[in-house]
């Protein structure tokens, strides 16, 4: 592969320390689609023949057929992907396939193809986003009026409705959507073309390949194009968000499985049971994708470390930039495969809910804001609800149970009115308005929500 510059064959275990087709033969149909990108143009600027190309192209297929079928032989002395390929191509058509790779390098080559493959799988893990995200918007509208305790600190704060927190969620998911749209722009761009580092000396056209490649955009400077994996990191970045997001969701559903909550339910075939406690149904699903959060996140660290250090242009570290990108692709969407089922199919347990709510003087505030409208200064407002919870602690009661006489030893501008606002269903109903949780407002919301989802379609 090396020609005559060496002296020596390669030592076989540094073969296969720096071989790297073990894994970017995930690659090959990418390189292969480059590949035939690449003669296409070479043809168009008379630097090879129409019938040198098209006999290239034909034997590009070829190879690309045996890859599929599984009939391909991959070699670790042929180090990678693009070699194994090429070698390949030139045994099937001879002499004539060595003049594919005028005009190119691998350095060029490889970072074409990881655009292209990772192009297409930002598509996919966006088409995956977005089918959670209609499921959370279905299983929102379905729970508009189902009251649960929300919560600061994880104590109970003020009444929300489910839906309320299910549209949350969506709201994370939906910025993680807009994150990865956008840097699939710049995924977008193409490297080809530059062949090593500087360029090459034959009259090629990129906009031609970059046309038929469907990159919209090139690549501005040489150096720059075969040595970036910016867009490479901002993926694993975005995607760390997302696990970040998927772990919080994790987290909180873990928790409402718990019988100290009991708030909710998921379906038996996404849980396990327990090889010594015939009682259990443990929430797998959700403690791995919070796990494997982690391990996205280390990803997004080993390509930032991985870059640091390295000087313009190419270097072979680059070669480790492959894995760690696969993995969190991976695990990505393997985690929005399972939640794109999982959470769609959550059962709310209402009954609970509604008694955790009551446990927490969840309608203090609106005692508080029902104060401030009868003229009362807020601090002034804080300190009465404050001694009206705990009287009710006291008492072993909520707010709404004490009565009026008791309500009003702390303050005279308590009426009988009072009522309404201590109620679970006057406090969310009174938080209309944009963003809030009141029961219509959730329902605009899932609205909304699937009219903002028409803009990934």
């Amino acid at each position: 592969m090396w020609g005559g510059r060496f002296s020596e064959a390669t030592d076989s275990f540094v073969a296969a320390f720096t071989a790297s087709v073990s894994f970017d033969q995930r690659f090959a149909r990418h390189d292969i689609q480059g590949s035939i990108a690449h003669a296409t143009m070479l043809k168009e600027c008379d630097i090879l023949t129409a019938d040198e190309v098209a006999t290239i192209i034909d034997g590009l297929q070829q190879v690309l057929r045996e890859i599929e079928a599984g009939e391909f032989n991959w070699s670790i002395a042929l180090e990678d992907v693009h070699m194994n390929v090429e070698s390949r191509l030139t045994d099937i058509i001879g002499a004539v396939g060595k003049k594919l790779h005028t005009g190119r390098s691998r350095n060029d080559q490889v970072a074409t193809d990881i655009r292209l493959w990772l192009r297409e799988e930002t598509d996919n893990i966006i088409e995956l986003l977005v089918r959670l995200q209609s499921g959370l918007l279905d299983l929102a509208e379905q729970h508009t009026d189902t009251i649960m305790p929300g919560f600061t600190h994880l104590q109970t704060a003020q009444p929300v409705s489910f839906g309320h927190h299910v549209m949350a969620w969506f709201e994370m998911l939906y910025r993680d959507t807009e994150r990865l749209v956008d840097a699939r722009r710049r995924i977008n761009q193409m490297p080809l073309g530059s062949a090593a580092l500087a360029g090459t000396t034959f009259p090629i056209d990129r906009t031609i390949t970059a046309e038929l490649l469907g990159f919209e955009g090139i690549c501005q400077n040489s150096l720059d194009a075969v040595s970036d994996r910016d867009f490479a990191i901002e993926f694993t970045s975005a995607a760390s968000i997302l696990m970040m997001h998927m772990s919080r969701m994790s987290e909180e559903i873990i928790l409402w499985m718990s019988a100290q909550f009991n708030f909710v339910q998921i379906p038996d075939r996404f849980c396990t049971g327990s090889s010594i406690m015939p009682q259990k149904k443990n929430p797998d699903v959700p403690e791995l994708v919070r796990g494997k959060a982690a391990r996205v996140f280390g990803q997004l660290m080993t390509l930032l470390s991985l870059m640091k250090s390295q000087p313009l242009a190419y270097n072979k570290d680059n070669q480790e930039d492959k894995e760690p990108l696969f993995d969190c692709v991976d695990t990505l969407t393997g985690s929005l495969l399972a939640f794109a089922d999982m959470l769609p199919n959550i059962t709310p347990n209402k009954e609970s809910m509604r008694a955790a709510t009551m446990k927490g003087y969840a309608t203090a505030t609106d005692l508080a804001d029902y104060l401030v409208r009868q003229g009362v200064a807020f601090r002034d407002a804080h300190e009465v609800v404050g001694n009206a919870v705990a009287l009710g602690i006291k008492e072993g009661v909520d707010l709404s149970d004490l009565s009026l006489a008791q309500l009003q030893q702390f303050s005279d501008a308590i009426g009988e009115d009072v009522f309404d606002y201590l109620t679970l269903e006057g406090s969310l109903a009174a938080r209309d308005h944009l963003g809030g949780t009141a029961p219509n407002q959730v329902k605009q919301a899932v609205v909304n929500g699937r009219a903002r989802l028409k803009a990934f379609a």
